[in-house]
């Protein structure tokens, strides 16, 4: 049964392993039951076993309750978080060519400083330009340059983290030497090969 919630913006953070397939399973999650994903992010995180993807899709809230459970069923999925319910950081970032005639460059560069948008290739008739923001920041920047003429535009799909530091801190793994030279009186038994963590 719906609770009648209305279909609303969820962004959604899958921890996966980096495996050849997986991306297109999650997808199709989303798919087989209607769902257009708004955007899609992915890549590798500190462990380079594992990628993560920051999903944006719209949908009511029952539906993406079914189809996170769905995710956790999927058997290289890690970790599934609705961001959409934690308080979080969301970035985005956008490449703009902007005609850019004489008598309007001026303009164009003073409209990009006020975004903290950078210019990042010049000929004589545009500038490419690169910004970061919330999605609010990059649809006004749009719409501030759209009269100027926008010859292409590529935005990357959002990307999130909670805030906060709610798990434990990420400490860098020891070398066996190390861990030799901090337990030496354990490493001298020669039946002993390894060190459970």
């Amino acid at each position: 049964m719906q609770d009648g919630s209305e279909p609303r913006k969820h962004t959604i953070a899958v921890l996966v392993e980096n495996k050849f397939g997986v991306l297109s399973r999650v997808a199709g999650l989303f798919s087989a039951r209607g769902y257009n994903i708004e955007s899609l992010s992915v890549g590798e995180t500190l462990d380079p076993t594992v990628s993560r993807m920051t999903l944006v899709v719209r949908g009511d809230d029952f539906i993406i309750e079914q189809v996170i459970k769905q995710l956790h069923k999927l058997i290289d999925v890690i970790k599934v978080t609705d961001l959409t319910e934690e308080t979080h950081v969301e970035r985005e970032l956008v490449l703009m060519k902007v005609n850019a005639t004489p008598s309007d460059r001026a303009e164009v560069l003073r409209t990009a400083d006020i975004f903290r948008a950078r210019v990042v290739d010049v000929t004589p008739v545009a500038f490419t330009i690169e910004a970061t923001g919330d999605e609010e920041k990059i649809e006004a920047l749009i719409e501030l340059l759209r009269p100027f003429g926008i010859q292409e535009l590529v935005r990357t799909g959002k990307v999130a983290i909670a805030r906060g530091s709610k798990n434990r801190v990420r400490k860098e793994e020891k070398t066996r030497e190390e861990r030799v030279k901090k337990a030496p009186e354990v490493t001298q038994d020669p039946r002993i090969v390894g060190f459970a963590d």
